[in-house]
């Protein structure tokens, strides 16, 4: 099946976020709030439009991917970072190649820009295939000093990591998700049950 990817425009705003929450809910908790994080990041001094593209079948949006700028702080030293989140596909069009085209296309814009890497919290069966490795092998660590398989970055241009260590922070936006402003966004889409299901994070 063929699918355009293009820039998104204002009148793409609500469709995108219903493919967002239909791709994340019950996925990683009962429910999901990447929906509202999409709808929030438009508005927030870190986000990255120019890089954000989404997915089209038959004048359908079918996915999107959405970036930001976070930072790695290493004492008084502070490097700003690309990062990206959510992508998603929906789930009736996913396994098409959707999500890996909006990855690597946008990956391939931000190198153009000038980005020199990417560092993300993603699945660590499926980022590798795409160029991702772990943060710890270039010196970054959580805000927490940890690292794990999920924790991943990078390079978009040659050596882009050089000199770069310390503690990786996502923006604000990221963490400013409210629950109760959560339910009330809810309402704007038709209702999905929460469940709780085997493998999610809680």
């Amino acid at each position: 099946m063929e699918y355009l990817l293009r820039k998104e425009t204002k009148a793409d705003w609500h469709d995108a976020e219903w493919v967002t929450k239909k791709a994340f809910w019950n996925l990683h908790v009962p429910g999901c709030n990447e929906h509202l994080l999409v709808h929030k990041l438009r508005q927030d001094a870190s986000y990255v439009p120019e890089l954000t593209r989404v997915a089209e079948i038959g004048g359908r949006i079918v996915g999107a991917i959405y970036y930001a700028v976070g930072r790695v702080q290493n004492g008084d030293e502070r490097t700003e970072m690309l990062t990206f989140g959510p992508l998603c596909v929906d789930p009736e069009f996913q396994r098409m190649g959707i999500g890996g085209a909006l990855l690597d296309t946008t990956l391939g814009l931000a190198a153009q820009l000038g980005w020199k890497a990417v560092i993300i919290y993603g699945e660590p069966d499926y980022y590798p295939r795409h160029g991702f490795c772990p943060c710890e092998r270039f010196g970054i660590t959580t805000p927490e000093g940890e690292n794990f398989p999920a924790f991943l970055a990078k390079e978009l241009l040659p050596c882009g990591l050089e000199g770069v260590h310390g503690q990786f922070f996502d923006p604000p936006v990221y963490f400013d998700l409210p629950q109760e402003e959560l339910e009330e966004f809810d309402k704007a889409f038709p209702y999905m049950e929460k469940r709780h299901l085997p493998g999610q994070w809680v």
